[in-house]
């Protein structure tokens, strides 16, 4: 078999370069490689004999597909096949949680940008000549755009069998008609947000001898894409194997298919290696975004602070395809209250079709839209109030034991008041008196475009709930294999997982396990692939939690495999034996060199690890006595000013307060956190795919914002360590919740500033000016 290889250098290993156990912050094995610009990426990937493909897409949103002409297409010197519908060997239809998404259109496209015809050709761009004479003759239809209207409409145009709704659900606790004292209400919006990776999507499939196919990717779960594409392409699973390359950011991005199928249909139609590689204006249209939503939200409360009921009614547009739509509705209504006691909720949720662009997973999942609204209406009934908005936040916030508006008890410590407490007390950044100010520090920077006349300050607040891994009764659970054995003279383990490494740091993290739980200094990590047991998602902030109780799980039965040799070779007691230092050492301070141990034979154990189990929300009422196996809570406190003049905004300060469980790796922690700030940062006042009839307008990095280190500002990040009885080491997820409570402190921050009522993230200057 044809094995690939970087232009450049020889595939990197990612070995025991670092040291240190559970809790302290070794470097990242991965790090100095891609600082320099050593590190292969999936898309530097090279094979012999190797082909290009490519990806013809349709220009409309909606439209039925009269023919489909390859002729001269096929006539192109240095074309080797030009693929459609009629040639996918399997099932023409794939999906994560709902199988409606055709590999290639049949009959219709239902968005822009949908795949229709493949081509591989010698060249890449021998490759996007050739899809220029292809000719489909479409007829063009009208769009079905509005997510509200979809969900109720019933003379729209049915874009599926079966309607429009992808799912419904209630959330009914107390009485949902229950009256209260002061009310507020508003409607809130998001817009469309893309994860923005830096690396397109890309792949290399290479034909096996056996009629399989290799295929070397980045993704965020290879088992989910393998069987996915085995069946569209007929073949059994161990016929399709998927080995994972070097990630370029995924954010959720990568949960969806995008060429993984075209490029094995590609390498086994022609018989050659081929490579697929997207630009960016091919990204944008190759993958899902986040849900853009339209939130309908009532406060009720008593005249001294306290939440006498929550209603809401959402609606959030899934686009041409299900994706993550399902996990959204239920994530979105279970979550939608808030971290927050209320006694009487009525919620609502509505996921659709729509001929928009796609949207599934993205970083907090389902819960970036309701928190941008209930934490709007808390400040909102803070104003109403006369009260304080983070005394309104302490008098409400869940703790340890408080049910959820799901039924939910919460049964681990849940620090909601103390983490606005401690961002309370971090010190705020002192205002800048000089004159004239140094434009740098202003609205506009260096476009010098104020020096201070019209800028006003303002501080907001917010803090949320995230869930964590997989919900309502999925079996969430991961794999790992160690093996134990001497090389060079020294102990070494090897861990195996499936796990995807998407910048995350989860390499580090299944060294840092290894090392504390075998005492050994040298850990390597196999390359993640399809060959071992499956490992779930690279996402819900899941993977440390999971896959790490599977690696700390195997480890540990390696760890009793030692002693168990140990005591049959020496009759000792292996109840009473360690592991540290490389050395065995016995309750009486006898100590053995592990490689004495291991010289007889390697020891390998495959564990794997099941969390807690959940249940499905009733479909009536939304109660379940656990939807979520477990909570993680972030708070931020945004500092921003704002040129009321031209609607520019600067965010001065950023700081957060969160709950970890545990810090595996401290330095990681805090850059999670840190990250997924700026990304909360970029939604609250400049991330949004702009779509109109169906069309995305910017689909550029030159008219898509995202932030500039320019644009972050400095951050105090608290880390709070109280740990999850229930889970490995008492971790909690750490990279999702930070995006989360990020947008709304800056939106309430910018409120503060204006006075304005704010409703659409992400603020733009048009909304501060007013036009």
């Amino acid at each position: 078999m044809t094995r690939p290889t970087s232009p450049t250098r020889s595939p990197q290993r990612l070995d025991d370069a670092v040291t240190g156990g559970i809790g302290d912050s070794p470097s990242r094995p991965d790090s100095t490689l891609k600082v320099t610009g050593e590190y292969a990426y999936s898309s530097d990937l090279w094979a012999e004999d190797m082909l290009w493909g490519s990806t013809l897409r349709s220009p409309h949103a909606y439209a039925r597909i009269r023919s489909v002409d390859v002729s001269e297409a096929l006539k192109q010197p240095g074309v080797h096949a030009v693929l459609t519908h009629q040639d996918v060997p399997g099932e023409n239809v794939y999906g994560l949680k709902v199988s409606d998404t055709p590999v290639l259109a049949v009959d219709v496209v239902r968005h822009q940008g949908e795949p229709v015809a493949l081509v591989a050709a010698d060249h890449p761009e021998t490759a996007r000549r050739a899809l220029a004479k292809i000719v489909v003759a479409y007829e063009v239809l009208e769009p079905v755009t509005d997510p509200e209207r979809a969900a109720h409409d019933d003379t729209l145009p049915e874009l599926h069998p079966g309607g429009n709704s992808v799912r419904y659900q209630p959330v009914v606790q107390g009485d949902p008609e229950a009256e209260a004292e002061v009310v507020v209400s508003d409607v809130y919006t998001m817009g469309m947000q893309d994860q923005a990776f830096l690396g397109p999507e890309s792949g290399l499939a290479i034909p096996g001898e056996d009629g399989g196919v290799d295929l070397f990717l980045a993704t965020q779960w290879l088992h989910v894409d393998q069987k996915q594409t085995a069946r569209a392409l007929g073949l059994p699973l161990d016929k399709v194997r998927f080995t994972m390359s070097g990630v370029g950011g995924a954010f959720g991005g990568r949960e969806d298919l995008s060429m993984q199928i075209h490029c094995c249909m590609l390498a086994l139609h022609t018989g050659k290696p081929v490579k697929m590689v997207y630009n960016r204006l091919e990204s944008f249209y190759g993958h899902v975004h986040r849900h853009p939503a339209k939130m309908y939200y009532e406060h009720g409360a008593t005249k001294d602070g306290k939440l006498v009921y929550v209603k809401a009614r959402m609606y959030f547009d899934g686009g041409a395809y299900a994706s993550k739509t399902p996990v959204v509705v239920s994530n979105a209504t279970s979550l939608g209250t808030g971290p927050y006691v209320v006694p009487n909720v009525r919620i609502e949720g509505w996921g659709v079709y729509t001929n928009n662009p796609p949207c599934g997973a993205m970083r907090g999942l389902g819960a970036v839209q309701p928190a941008f609204a209930y934490e709007l209406q808390m400040d909102k009934l803070a104003g109403a109030l006369g009260m304080d908005p983070v005394r309104l936040r302490q008098i409400n916030a869940v703790r340890e034991g408080a049910s959820l508006h799901t039924g939910q008890v919460l049964d681990s410590p849940a620090p909601v008041a103390e983490l606005l407490e401690r961002l309370a007390r971090m010190p705020l950044p002192p205002e800048d008196t000089t004159t004239p100010r140094d434009v740098r520090t202003l609205p506009g920077g260096l476009s010098n475009t104020s020096h201070g006349e019209g800028v006003v300050r303002g501080v907001g607040y917010s803090v949320i709930i995230k869930n964590v891994s997989y919900a309502e009764g999925v079996d969430d659970y991961s794999t790992a294999r160690v093996r134990l054995e001497v090389i060079g003279g020294a102990p070494v383990a090897l861990v195996h997982t499936a796990a995807a490494e998407v910048g995350q740091g989860l390499i580090t993290v299944h060294q840092q396990i290894a090392r504390s739980e075998l005492g050994v200094e040298r850990v390597t990590i196999h390359p993640a692939d399809t060959q071992v047991g499956d490992a779930g998602s690279s996402s819900a902030s899941r993977q440390t939690y999971i896959t790490g109780g599977a690696v700390r799980d195997a480890c540990a039965a390696v760890r009793q495999a030692v002693f168990d040799r140990v005591a049959r070779r020496f009759c000792e007691d292996s109840a009473g034996l360690t592991l540290t230092g490389g050395k065995v050492v016995s309750a009486t301070g006898a100590v053995l060199d592990l490689v004495e141990v291991l010289s007889e034979e390697a020891i390998e154990e495959t564990r794997e690890y099941h969390h807690l189990r959940t249940y499905k929300m009733d479909p009536v009422t939304g109660q379940s006595r656990r939807v979520h196996v477990q909570h993680a809570y972030a708070a931020h406190r945004a500092v921003v000013e704002v040129d009321t003049g031209l609607g520019l905004v600067k965010v001065v300060q950023l700081d957060c307060a969160q709950d970890v469980g545990k810090a595996v790796n401290p330095d990681a922690v805090v850059g999670q956190i840190q990250g997924g700030s700026t990304q909360g940062l970029g939604l609250a006042v400049m991330e949004e795919i702009k779509v109109r009839e169906g069309k995305i307008r910017n689909p550029s990095f030159t008219d898509y914002l995202i932030p500039t280190i320019l644009d972050t500002p400095p951050m105090r990040i608290d880390v709070l360590e109280r740990a999850d009885p229930h889970s490995p080491y008492g971790v909690r997820g750490v990279g999702e919740p930070p995006t989360i409570s990020a947008t709304p402190a800056v939106v309430n921050a910018i409120r503060d500033a204006t006075g304005l009522n704010l409703t659409h993230t992400p603020v733009s200057p048009e909304q501060l000016c007013g036009s």
